[in-house]
């Protein structure tokens, strides 16, 4: 199953002691404030659509691989589960569906399908995008998180963002996770860094919120002749 997350979307001196304690009063503010935008932000969030595009580092063979494709997502709200359709484009065709706790990967080219539960899933919680820290309340990122804010930063289609580094604070698979979140709370980069040194940074771009999204999507046919592995 490893295989099935290779594709499914990230730096932490002081001088004087009252420098430390302003520094740190600080950091906290502005990394309370990015959190208190992501909160309202995904309050408002009724759908997504977006072109998304990973690179995943192998940090033992310096070698890095790029993902490009389309993304379509449907929050989490009351009873409703988490919906999101991603289609792989570049450099090979693969379909990722994920309703209701349940995946389905469809790989064309190999015709082969993977089903399963999102929570059985091997290595499951070593992949993590703007899509899954979206999903989650400030007071969860707090409990979970140690938040350090890094600055204003530039990506790839947006005028600044704020950067925050999140450590775990208990045992993960992977070492930290960073984002980049827009004025609007929006994050729009994610880079999770493994134990390893292995990273993924998944971006966002072209972005279509609350938009009306037909549920059909989030199903796909299964092509004949294709193996079924659960």
């Amino acid at each position: 199953m490893n295989n099935f997350w290779r594709t499914g979307f990230f730096a932490i001196a002081l001088t004087l002691v009252f420098g430390a304690f302003a520094v740190i009063e600080s950091n906290a503010q502005a990394s309370s404030e990015v959190l208190r935008r992501m909160d309202i932000h995904y309050k408002s969030l009724q759908t997504l659509e977006a072109d998304v595009k990973m690179e995943k580092l192998n940090a033992q063979l310096d070698e890095t691989d790029t993902y490009e494709g389309d993304v379509w997502y449907i929050p989490a709200k009351g009873k409703n589960q988490m919906a999101m359709r991603l289609d792989w484009e570049k450099p090979l065709v693969e379909n990722l569906v994920v309703i209701n706790g349940l995946y389905r990967l469809l790989r064309p080219r190999l015709k082969i399908e993977y089903r399963g539960a999102v929570d059985k899933a091997k290595n499951s919680s070593s992949v993590a995008g703007p899509l899954s820290f979206m999903s989650m309340s400030r007071a969860e990122l707090n409990k979970n998180y140690e938040v350090t804010f890094m600055g204003r930063e530039v990506v790839t289609g947006a005028t600044g963002t704020s950067h925050i580094v999140l450590k775990p604070k208990t045992a993960q698979k992977y070492k930290s996770a960073e984002l980049w979140v827009d004025d609007n709370g929006m994050p729009l980069q994610a880079k999770i860094v493994e134990k390893n040194g292995d990273a993924t940074t998944v971006l966002l771009t072209s972005l279509k919120k609350n938009v009306t999204i037909d549920t059909k999507i989030f199903s796909f046919e299964t092509p004949q002749g294709t193996k079924i592995i659960k």
